[in-house]
């Protein structure tokens, strides 16, 4: 415990630095996060936002779309969310719910999935030229961990927040959301907006390395610790083939 508490406010004193760095340079960051539920998505945002500065750093979790929203052009809702010049914005799941639950509970048509799945690339494409550093981060988990962080959340009073219907059922399609991932790989995995697979089943060794490949992807030069490459590592499809991705 004493040295991951260390490791850890030694990579949030560089993630101050970097904020600092940010806002006076104007940089505009995006970090998205997905996983399965119970991946470790809370825990790692407020890790990386604990000490950052409140008034230029937002997370972002939206709910279920509004009788409106669901009239709208599917990317409308989350525009207003973006970052501005200097700010840090982090997505608690994002546009990619349509990739994702959406898809596999049958919350959107086919129809409406082809149109996502086909107009995402250049949708981030537009994001990263107009400035935006767009960073999509996925926790993966095996199947055994998902059950055994469930369960936990029954017997914990303090996590009652996070039980939902959708979480009562994802053991039961855990291959329909390892197809629903996989093809989110293949087909939004861009050079623009890379998706990036963490080895989340160790929540501290996933925290610290995400820290430590988020400092690395926005300012390169004034790195100090590089990420451990068995926790975090671009997608290629030879992970799915070689373990390195729960299947």
């Amino acid at each position: 415990m004493g040295d991951y508490k260390k490791r850890l406010r030694a990579l949030q004193i560089e993630l101050v630095e970097l904020q600092r760095r940010a806002i006076a340079h104007g940089w505009k960051t995006l970090v998205i996060f997905e996983g399965r539920d119970s991946s470790g998505k809370d825990g790692t945002i407020k890790r990386l936002t604990e000490h950052t500065s409140p008034r230029e750093t937002r997370i972002v979790a939206l709910g279920k779309p509004t009788e409106r929203e669901v009239t709208q052009w599917y990317f409308e809702r989350y525009a207003p969310h973006l970052p501005a010049a200097q700010e840090f914005v982090f997505f608690n799941r994002s546009w990619y719910n349509r990739a994702g639950v959406e898809r596999v509970m049958g919350f959107c048509s086919d129809a409406e999935y082809e149109e996502f799945m086909e107009t995402v690339p250049t949708f981030e494409r537009m994001l990263t030229r107009s400035g935006i550093r767009l960073v999509k981060y996925y926790l993966d988990i095996t199947e055994d961990e998902q059950r055994k962080r469930l369960e936990a959340r029954h017997e914990d009073p303090l996590k009652q927040w996070k039980i939902s219907p959708i979480d009562e059922v994802a053991l039961k399609h855990w291959k329909d959301y390892s197809r629903a991932r996989d093809a989110m790989f293949e087909r939004t995995s861009i050079p623009e907006s890379p998706w990036l697979v963490v080895n989340a089943n160790d929540k501290k060794l996933a925290r610290l390395n995400v820290i430590a490949d988020l400092l690395h992807r926005i300012d390169p030069k004034h790195v100090r610790r590089a990420p451990d490459p068995a926790i975090v590592f671009p997608y290629e499809p030879a992970a799915l083939a070689d373990g390195r991705i729960a299947r």
